[in-house]
């Protein structure tokens, strides 16, 4: 059994230049509304991006989307995929079989922070009794999608999701500025939302991310 920390991998935009490209895009589509497309020059998006945003108009900010891979186990992946808007690609269960040399020949789980010796022992132990009884079920020729259903939810996962910056926006409100969020889920999204506000400010600065 193999331990590994969350996190996630930011696939497009790349960079800053890439997150001001797409900003240009917003300014270039939301000039429409009020014709003022001979107004752009080249950095005319930076004002123009913070006016709708200041006035609410964030539907001008789905001409634009970033594509992030994230590394998490399987709980927080399922508050994931309930959001609306995005396009999500995951690491299958039914496919994978992990007691194969690609994946080590064992399953890759994520600790849960914060936890005591005791509760670390707990949660250890769990995970490595799944994982004997999930290569168990294999050994008897039960098929992967069969043995899954005795993997634990910090099994690691790996899930692609593509989204346009007004949802974005939301799923940062929900899980990474608010306290209410998860605190395995804001492991990666705080870090990710505090990304995107240095890359893009006008964009992404929605308040701080609570320590």
């Amino acid at each position: 059994m193999w331990i590994v920390k969350a996190g996630f991998e930011v696939i497009a935009p790349q960079n800053k230049t890439g997150f001001e490209t797409a900003a240009k895009r917003i300014e270039r589509m939301g000039r429409i509304a009020y014709k003022s497309e001979d107004k752009i020059t080249d950095d005319s998006w930076k004002q123009f991006v913070s006016m709708i945003v200041s006035r609410g108009h964030e539907s001008v900010l789905e001409h634009a989307v970033m594509a992030v891979v994230f590394t998490c186990d399987r709980g927080v992946s399922h508050e994931l995929v309930r959001h609306r808007l995005c396009a999500f690609t995951q690491e299958s269960t039914r496919y994978c079989n992990y007691s194969e040399d690609k994946f080590s020949n064992g399953i890759t789980v994520v600790q849960p922070s914060n936890l005591t010796d005791m509760q670390y022992r707990a949660w250890w132990n769990g995970c490595r009794e799944a994982e004997d009884k999930y290569f168990r079920l294999l050994e008897s020729n039960a098929s992967p999608q069969i043995a899954r259903s005795v993997l634990p939810n910090s099994l690691k996962t790996e899930i692609g999701v593509t989204a346009n910056f007004r949802e974005w926006r939301h799923i940062f409100r929900l899980r990474a500025v608010s306290k209410a969020a998860h605190p395995q889920m804001r492991e990666i999204m705080g870090p990710l939302y505090l990304y995107c506000r240095k890359q893009l400010p006008e964009v992404f600065n929605m308040g701080d991310v609570e320590a």
